[in-house]
């Protein structure tokens, strides 16, 4: 790893406590931080950098699980960071920084803030000429709210950075179950083959967390389920599933074929959504008192059933789901191949087919359902066995798999953008996404309730059972 700057605007914001600080720290302690690189905190709030350390400090023993007493490697850590006063729409603080760069080093900037102060950063980064031609800004989500907005904010950025500098960050891309999407797909004879419509029933993908949205209120009423998660993350777990093999496992070999999953995707039909909205229930608020508004119509549950207009999975549906307070938190992916097109076995042997499942969270691992021998005397009857790889137990119980957002930091420092939307990617999903939303709108449908803690709205159960299917099971 070569030596670079990072610099954080909205250093002191949540994100950068929860997150991107544990993740450098990490990074750090494996030896991907030498020396002379440095972390730049930069934001309004009035500190030096000795205050800003201790803020650091008290981040990462919050975050980050720390033997006790074995506090050298924080400390040599918090050597590494400095601070700046910084006010985005204004001068102050930009002489300090522009004076505290070093040449012959990466300088990436992280815009760790909302999407209002991208613009200001862009030109404020460009009047002061902080930026060099190898230079990488990272931007988060959302990245627009419709595909107008989306144009103008790549449009922005674009103004001032080239497209190869630009590292649009998905956290559930870093996810390493999430890349051993590609590992198990590309990477095994087994599966490719039988990777389409031709032996595959059907794909589901679900993430469902159990918290509400009291603390992002303002932000979720004014986005929901569809903004927040099925635009971008389950759209990206979409692609990764059913993209083509690229030809290189190279950044725009890989984007070019997520594009084209994005673009093959039918419009959804209004009887093939469900939008929930969840209530109160054991002791917590519903919906639309963590919001405070009792006639709000933003959803906190989605579920889609779509298609993609391409050879290989004409005819199967890919079905997703998310939704907040729900069961549990678990995220997975649900490959339901075909059956057997004739049972040698009998009826009374039971229907049986192979399912490939892939857990992103909380307990990475995947697993295939094989039928077997029910064991016993008299008769063959058939059972459903799980191999089962889950990762702590495959490469064992000390093995530190890398949060997401460290494999992305570093991932911009190295200057590979293969697990990073591309602006045409963005605007193709908002494309597809914006009519689905403006048809609800337009009918003035209204989200479902559903009880908190519960697997979500009926009606989306029965999207899966008018086909004869059923959702995979939460707990399971």
């Amino acid at each position: 790893m070569g030596i670079f700057d990072l610099v954080v605007f909205g250093g002191t914001g949540d994100l950068a406590r929860r997150k991107i600080l544990p993740a450098l720290f990490k990074r750090f302690c494996a030896g991907q931080m030498p020396k002379p690189s440095r972390l730049i905190g930069a934001a309004r709030t009035d500190m030096d950098t000795e205050a800003y350390r201790a803020f650091v400090r008290i981040a990462i023993k919050e975050f980050v699980d720390i033997p006790d007493g074995d506090d050298a490697a924080l400390e040599a850590f918090l050597a590494q960071l400095e601070y700046v006063v910084l006010d985005a729409r204004g001068d102050t603080g930009w002489a300090t920084l522009q004076g505290m760069m070093a040449p012959d080093r990466v300088r990436a900037f992280y815009f760790s803030v909302g999407p209002g102060l991208f613009e200001d950063l862009a030109c404020k980064l460009h009047q002061w000429n902080l930026t060099e031609d190898d230079s990488r800004i990272v931007v988060e989500k959302p990245f627009g709210r419709d595909l107008e907005t989306a144009q103008e904010l790549n449009a922005i950025l674009a103004a001032h950075f080239h497209e190869s500098q630009i590292y649009r960050i998905d956290h559930y891309l870093g996810k390493e179950t999430v890349q051993n999407l590609m590992a198990v797909r590309f990477g095994n004879m087994l599966f490719e083959p039988l990777w389409n419509s031709q032996y595959i029933d059907h794909i589901q993908i679900t993430v469902a967390e159990t918290v509400g949205v009291a603390g992002r209120d303002v932000y979720y009423e004014r986005a929901g389920a569809m903004r927040d998660m099925v635009q971008n993350h389950l759209m990206q777990l979409l692609c990764l599933i059913a993209m083509e093999p690229p030809a290189k496992f190279e950044p725009d070999a890989v984007r070019d074929e997520k594009l084209k999953v994005i673009r093959a995707l039918d419009p959804v039909e209004p009887h093939h959504i469900v939008r929930g909205q969840y209530t109160s229930a054991d002791g917590v608020a519903s919906y639309r008192e963590d919001v405070g508004n009792d006639r709000s119509k933003t959803e906190s549950f989605m579920a889609l059933k779509c298609h993609l207009s391409n050879w290989r999975w004409a005819g199967t549906p890919f079905y997703l789901r998310t939704g907040k307070r729900m069961e549990v938190r678990n995220s997975k992916i649900t490959v339901v191949f075909k059956d057997a097109p004739h049972s040698i076995f009998g009826p009374e042997a039971g229907r049986h087919n192979n399912e490939l499942t892939i857990v992103l969270q909380p307990n990475e691992g995947i697993t295939l359902d094989v039928t077997i021998k029910e064991p016993g005397q008299g008769g063959m009857r058939l059972m459903d066995v799980p191999l089962d790889m889950s990762f702590a137990e495959a490469l064992g119980e000390g093995s530190h798999a890398p949060d997401a957002y460290e494999r992305l930091i570093m991932d911009v420092i190295r200057g590979n953008q293969t697990l990073f939307m591309r602006n045409d990617e963005v605007e193709a999903a908002w494309a597809w996404t914006d009519p689905l939303i403006r048809g609800w709108e337009s009918r003035g449908d209204v989200p479902k309730p559903y009880d908190s803690f519960t697997t979500g709205p009926d009606g989306a159960a029965q999207l899966l059972r008018r086909d004869g299917r059923e959702w995979r099971g939460l707990l399971s």
